[in-house]
């Protein structure tokens, strides 16, 4: 163990609960660092409990939450006993840069759910993974993870400078607040998001501050974070742009086949002199990239496909095993798709037949935007604030100002990643949204899973085989 008390091993936060409590909880349980995907979670949380709740696990952990007619009230909103019965999900309110309360319950509920669940591991250690594009969902999910009690916060997606100090607020029993990127007029402060507890549960109780670990593709962002103990974390996870899902864009688009090249590699020496825990993300799931990591100074590494495509993550069985299956039969292709996501941020889509990566499935599918957690905002001259996703229908987008140019290729990524874990809408005209699969670039891991493991393998399967590295790299 390092200074933070984590292990070598991280598990990625995948997708929207790909990685669950489920899989978090039995990582956790072989003493790594097991992480729940924090994205969309009252989303997620609220259809669980729509389709009746299957082995009762969120009505056990809100029984467990603090506030409990908060609890109770989520309950009468959203527990259909007997399911939906081919219903439509109820509608949720679109997150935005205004608090909300009734909203900021249920993020913090849902969020403390799925810690809590995961931190049933006893003494394992559990993390929780938020992407910092999704600022106006970051302030009551943090807190709700906090107040399950989550031993780390993992955030990548952007410049996470203001998360190590809404930690320390919450902490304390403090409001916090969040700087949000908006499109605004020269010279207008950008808005702050603020998530008070009192506000919404009437008081606001001193909380375990967790460790903060900034994910970052670059030591220069390393550096930069480091310098200033307002922005400083605990650690770094420096992910390669071989990782799945979202990706810092390279500095200069290569004519390669991922538009990556050599100058998007960090330096690990300069990463190492930066002087906190490192761990080394994409393209590190075999027992000798962990080896290799640990020697050039890394505390371990993250792993997510290989996780992902384990017996206990959240994807639907059914996508697993085709991906499984198109890797057995060396057909399995991921691409960097420079244009999927709504964000700009290149985006890791698996190409296979009946999901949003195929050219049909995405043509098929009408544009819509109901979800809305990658939506922008942008703010006139008047303060009158307006919110638009490349992904939407193009007439409304136009009209609120967006061009033309930014529409092509953006796929729904909130719809389809939520149908990937088997919450996918069901719209009143028949039509069900399609699933949208990320993993890493480096599928030849997979494959060279499935030699030792050919119907598939468990988490302990993958943590046995990279903690063999770390092994050999000590001795």
């Amino acid at each position: 163990m390092n200074s933070l008390g984590l292990p070598p091993i991280i598990q990625g936060g995948m997708g929207a609960a790909v990685s669950s409590w489920y899989l978090a909880r039995t990582v956790a349980e072989q003493g790594q660092l097991g992480v729940v995907s924090g994205t969309a979670l009252e989303t997620v949380v609220a259809r669980r409990l729509q389709d009746g709740d299957a082995g009762g696990h969120m009505r056990e952990a809100l029984a467990a939450f603090p506030y409990p007619e908060v609890a109770e009230h989520i309950l009468d909103t959203f527990y259909l006993p007997n399911g939906r019965d081919g219903k439509p999900y109820r509608p949720m309110r679109r997150i935005s840069i205004k608090p909300h309360t009734e909203h900021d319950q249920l993020t913090v509920a849902a969020n403390f759910v799925e810690v809590w669940l995961a931190k049933q591991a006893g003494t394992g250690k559990v993390g929780i993974n938020f992407l910092e594009k999704l600022q106006t969902a970051t302030p009551a999910a943090l807190y709700g993870a906090m107040l399950a009690g989550v031993d780390a916060i993992l955030m990548g997606a952007g410049i996470p400078r203001e998360i190590p100090q809404l930690m320390t607020d919450f902490a304390q029993g403090r409001a916090g607040g969040l700087s949000i990127d908006a499109e605004r007029p020269s010279g207008m402060a950008a808005p702050v998001l603020t998530f008070d507890p009192k506000e919404s549960f009437g008081v606001a109780p001193e909380l375990p501050r967790p460790a903060f670990l900034a994910i970052v593709t670059a030591e220069v962002l390393a550096s930069y974070l480091a310098r200033n103990e307002v922005t400083r974390p605990e650690g770094f996870v420096i992910e390669h742009f071989m990782a799945g899902g979202h990706n810092a864009p390279p500095r200069r688009l290569q004519d390669t086949e991922t538009g990556y090249g050599p100058l998007d590699e960090a330096n690990i020496d300069k990463v190492r002199d930066v002087g906190l825990p490192f761990w080394l993300a994409g393209g590190r799931a075999t027992t000798e990239s962990v080896k290799e990591a640990v020697e050039l100074g890394a505390e371990g590494v993250q792993v997510g496909s290989l996780f992902a495509l384990s017996n206990e993550s959240g994807l639907l069985p059914e996508y697993r095993e085709q991906m499984l299956q198109a890797a057995r039969e060396g057909n399995l292709r991921v691409r960097t798709d420079h244009r999927a996501s709504p964000t700009g941020f290149p985006f890791k889509v698996v190409e296979l037949p009946g999901t949003v990566g195929s050219e049909a499935t995405y043509k098929a599918r009408p544009r819509l935007c109901d979800l809305g957690y990658l939506r922008s905002s942008h703010i006139d001259e008047a303060g009158k604030v307006t919110y638009r996703c490349a992904a939407e229908p193009e007439s409304p987008f136009l009209k609120k100002g967006g061009e033309t140019e930014e529409l092509q290729g953006r796929m729904c990524l909130c719809n389809g990643l939520v149908a990937a874990i088997g919450l996918g809408q069901e719209r009143p005209d028949g039509y069900k949204e399609a699933p949208l699969l990320t993993l890493g670039a480096t599928t030849g891991d997979i494959e060279a899973m499935l030699k030792d493991f050919p119907d598939g393998w468990s988490a302990r399967d993958v943590i046995d085989r990279l903690m063999a590295g770390v092994t050999a790299a000590k001795a």
